[in-house]
């Protein structure tokens, strides 16, 4: 079995964990009504994207969320919560020893002896859910379980309907689809974006996210009977009944955008193997970027 193949299966035992683990890391992450930020790079990215939202969705605080090396010097934060699953990449860590001193900062890591780790005021370690793969899947669930357990989700049905995900049927006919399109609203722009790097990563796949209402706007134009589009969460029917209008394929299937990840990674993984590809070791990829 391929190690991608056994971290996706592991996902919904590891949301558990992270659940469990939140409210003994509460006082580390951001306060309700503190200001912050939430930074990482790829996927950790995309989770902090996610997180972002949904704590200004649950007026928690103003919340900003920005790749490692775009983190605006001007703004002002409570704390910076950086994610890195490896705690090596290098633009997390130049930003951690930029912000030292000036704002409390807390890393989320799965290596926490790790220099992202030393650099940060605190960590939390997040070992059991580390991984072979250089794609990444069950640690960046296992961070959003936690940051959602952190804002007040009850996870149970998350849990369920992840455990229905690794048995559900993918969407028929996968290699005659030509473009997999994504759309998320909200929190779940960050996730739709997540879904469309997992196919892209691992399968070298056409690719496309968008907020679902920006859709309409020029992207539609490129739908066709060859175009798969899927909704994470909740998503304007209007759009999707346009999309399908397009003759492209819709899936919207209603269950916890994080089970719906699951779904994606494990059709990331066929995809990739249909074609040849290491879903394991994807071309051009290390498991981390460390710069000179």
């Amino acid at each position: 079995m391929r190690a991608i193949t056994s971290e996706i299966a592991s996902q919904p035992a590891q949301w558990r964990k992270a659940a469990a683990l939140a409210p003994a890391v509460a006082g580390l992450l951001p306060l309700p009504g503190e200001s912050a930020a939430a930074i990482g790079c790829g996927t950790s990215h995309h989770i902090a994207r996610a997180y972002a939202a949904l704590r200004e969705e649950r007026n928690l605080g103003a919340t900003d969320a920005a790749t490692a090396s775009e983190l605006s010097p001007h703004r002002r934060y409570g704390r910076v919560v950086a994610i890195s699953r490896s705690g090596t990449t290098t633009e997390v860590l130049r930003t951690l020893e930029g912000l030292k001193g000036s704002v409390a900062t807390v890393a989320v890591t799965a290596v926490p002896d790790s220099p992202v780790a030393a650099a940060a005021d605190d960590t939390i370690a997040l070992d059991f859910a580390n991984e072979q793969s250089v794609v990444q899947t069950r640690f960046a669930t296992t961070v959003l379980a936690l940051l959602r357990a952190h804002v007040g989700d009850r996870l149970e049905a998350a849990i369920g309907d992840g455990e229905a995900a690794l048995a559900r049927a993918l969407p028929a006919g996968l290699s005659e689809f030509r473009q997999f399109v994504f759309l998320g609203q909200g929190w779940t722009v960050g996730l739709a974006n997540e879904a469309a790097l997992k196919l892209r990563e691992a399968a070298s796949a056409w690719t496309e996210a968008y907020p679902a209402m920006e859709y309409r706007h020029g992207p539609i134009s490129a739908a066709g009977r060859g175009t798969l589009v899927w909704a994470i969460g909740a998503v304007d029917p209007g759009v999707l009944a346009d999309a399908a209008a397009t003759g492209a394929t819709i899936v919207n299937d209603g269950s916890d955008p994080m089970a719906e990840l699951v779904l994606i990674q494990r059709m990331a993984v066929e995809l990739a193997e249909a074609h040849g590809f290491d879903p394991d070791h994807p071309k051009h990829l290390t498991r981390s970027v460390v710069l000179p």
